[in-house]
């Protein structure tokens, strides 16, 4: 009998052993998390390769916040390659759409008043991102404010800049030819 309380005490202090090691590491983890959700709430850099969504995440909004527009929508680009969640890749689209916003608020209109081609594109891109994100999450409202604002900014009758039509040859034929 003696014998067989000592291999149940060794059996339920193994348990014991384990569970005290699984509570540590959850433990651990927990707090590895918080650390990363705290920086992403600062808007701080996740250096972390154990999250490598995350890492990214704040890398392109580190990118957007230093008006480094085009790089910030290269990464969350990136980031919509690694297939998030459907409330995930609505963020993200809003994301790109609002750098793409911010963009073209920068180099808006020329010395006539009319809107410069790249902002127009940069709108119209936006445009399409606002609705995408729209698409994915119904219920984002900042996407349905900033689409009006789009909408605002870029009214419809806005024209382009007159092109001049270029003489370049293609396939041997020159342009304006019957």
């Amino acid at each position: 009998m003696e014998n067989r309380l000592k291999r149940k005490n060794i059996v339920l202090g193994l348990l014991l052993a384990a569970g005290l090691a699984g509570t540590a590491y959850e433990a651990y983890q927990t707090r590895r998390i918080e650390g990363i959700n705290a920086a992403l709430a600062a808007g701080r850099l996740v250096k972390d390769e154990a999250y490598p969504f995350q890492t990214k995440y704040s890398a392109a909004y580190d990118q957007g916040r230093r008006q480094d527009y085009k790089h910030a929508i290269q990464t969350y680009g990136q980031l919509l390659e690694m297939a998030p969640e459907t409330s995930e890749r609505a963020r993200i689209q809003f994301n790109i759409a609002n750098n793409l916003f911010l963009s073209g608020l920068e180099r808006r209109v020329n010395d006539d008043g009319t809107l410069k081609d790249e902002a127009r594109h940069a709108f119209a891109q936006a445009r399409m991102g606002y609705e995408q994100a729209l698409r994915s999450d119904p219920g984002l409202r900042a996407a349905k404010f900033n689409l009006t604002l789009v909408h605002g900014v870029m009214p419809a009758g806005t024209k382009g800049a007159a092109k001049e039509q270029s003489g370049m040859e293609l396939s041997n034929l020159p342009i304006g030819l019957p």
